[in-house]
């Protein structure tokens, strides 16, 4: 076993579309996480995470960032699991993109978050990202659900959904970082699903399925 992905297959995972490369976030790769975090992704004081992470201090931000991911990796089996997919654009790291699930072999759910720096923004690609986790999560996970969720605030969030097929689902009351706000629901199937006019290149789901349990 010379390769960590022999040790921890989902590292052997990459999703590739016309513009974008998602693959899950190593070691290696925190410091570029870390930088494209610091580099900006929303106007201060507005957070569009119910934990505003990204408004701690810079000198806590990376050690917090690392945690997370240290955790969701430490965390995952086949019951419950997050892939914390990063995203690359001309070879730049741009955001992050997850996909998550629990009770995934009854349930067939997965639901989704994203983040993506201010330099990348505007370009259509967080769209791309997330059709991109989509077009995975439904062709070859063979799941039948996908939910996802942003403050009622939050047009380009619940844009971008709508722009891929899903439908309302609902609205409740959260605490959003110091506030208490209100919160859009929304849930995609594979036939509601608008897809892009490109197909998804995928390499490694053989190993990653079976580590997942599937």
């Amino acid at each position: 076993m010379n390769e960590l992905s022999a040790i921890w297959p989902t590292f052997g995972l990459t999703l590739i579309t016309p513009r974008l490369v998602l693959r899950p976030i190593q070691d290696a790769d925190i410091p570029a996480a870390v930088g494209a975090a610091l580099s900006g992704i929303h106007e201060p004081g507005r957070s569009p995470f119910s934990n505003p992470w990204t408004e701690l201090p810079e000198d806590e931000l990376g050690a917090n960032m690392a945690r997370w991911y240290w955790r969701c990796r430490a965390g995952m089996t086949p019951e419950s699991w997050m892939l914390l997919l990063g995203i690359w654009h001309n070879d730049d790291f741009i955001g992050c993109q997850d996909l998550e699930a629990k009770n995934f072999a009854s349930l067939k759910t997965v639901s989704t978050g994203s983040w993506l720096k201010k330099g990348a923004q505007g370009q259509g690609l967080g769209k791309e990202m997330r059709a991109a986790a989509l077009s995975y999560a439904f062709d070859y996970l063979n799941a039948e659900v996908a939910t996802s969720e942003a403050a009622i605030w939050n047009k380009q969030s619940l844009g971008v959904s709508a722009s891929l097929g899903y439908e309302p689902n609902g609205i409740y009351r959260d605490q959003w970082g110091t506030d208490v706000g209100e919160v859009q629901r929304v849930r995609l199937t594979p036939e509601s699903f608008i897809r892009p006019d490109w197909k998804l290149k995928v390499e490694g789901h053989e190993t990653t399925a079976n580590f997942l349990g599937m």
